[in-house]
């Protein structure tokens, strides 16, 4: 599944010593028909770059720039490169990695994808036992690359949430292990201060080093990291 919808702020900086110098971020005329929590993330897209961009460039969310920041410090994405992406929907990580040389990629989502050939892009949910297996056969072979910003629906428990959430990492990290390629990769969204030692300590005994990357797309203000090994040792 997808991130959750982009939240991110500019301030401009001041043009003069005045307050009328400020540039002050856009507000929406009108929030009829809109919750409180709907509004706030509007303004908020309103008045990110990251967003801008995204959309200045043809990219289908801002999510893309933390794939390319990482791929930008650890070169994952290689010429030819065969890569998995776990929770694809809306597309944003598919079209860097194709962008990047990627040789094929095949997504799966619980959402419907819009499609962006060459991408094998399924329409399905990854817990389902029959998903590995046909990501495998229709990807022809063992990714380089596994990537997932999947993220659990939430109920607004908190617990609860936070266990679908390390649940879903749980399942990603497995999965990379039992399908990657030696030397292969791991990217998955986490969140900082999550339950996620066991899965660390389980990624360490199968790859090369074991790291946590907060890209400046993501908002400072979230607990959002991501999840990142390479050097995978085989099975």
């Amino acid at each position: 599944m997808t991130d959750q919808p982009p939240r991110r702020r500019m301030v401009k900086p001041p043009t003069g010593g005045l307050d009328s110098g400020r540039s002050k971020p856009a507000r929406l005329k009108t929030a009829k028909g809109r919750t409180s929590s709907q509004q706030a993330w509007l303004e908020r897209q309103i008045n990110d770059p990251f967003a801008a961009e995204a959309r200045a460039l043809g990219y289908r969310s801002r999510a893309a720039f933390k794939l390319s920041e990482i791929d930008d410090r650890l070169k994952l994405i290689r010429r030819g490169s065969k890569i998995v992406d776990l929770g694809c929907a809306p597309g944003g990580w598919v079209q860097i990695a194709q962008q990047r040389g990627a040789g094929k990629v095949v997504g799966i989502d619980l959402l419907p994808v819009e499609p962006l050939p060459p991408a094998d892009l399924i329409q399905m949910d990854f817990t389902d036992p029959a998903a590995g297996p046909l990501l495998i056969e229709r990807l022809g072979g063992e990714p380089d690359l596994v990537l997932s910003d999947m993220a659990p629906n939430t109920v607004g428990h908190r617990e609860t949430d936070h266990l679908r959430i390390v649940g879903l990492i749980e399942m990603a990290a497995d999965f990379a292990i039992q399908v990657l390629k030696p030397g292969g990769a791991f990217v998955a969204k986490a969140f900082q201060g999550g339950e996620t030692a066991a899965v660390i300590a389980e990624l360490k005994q199968h790859f090369a080093k074991v790291q946590n990357i907060k890209p400046k797309a993501s908002r400072q203000d979230s607990s959002e990291v991501f999840l990142v090994a390479t050097g995978f040792k085989g099975r």
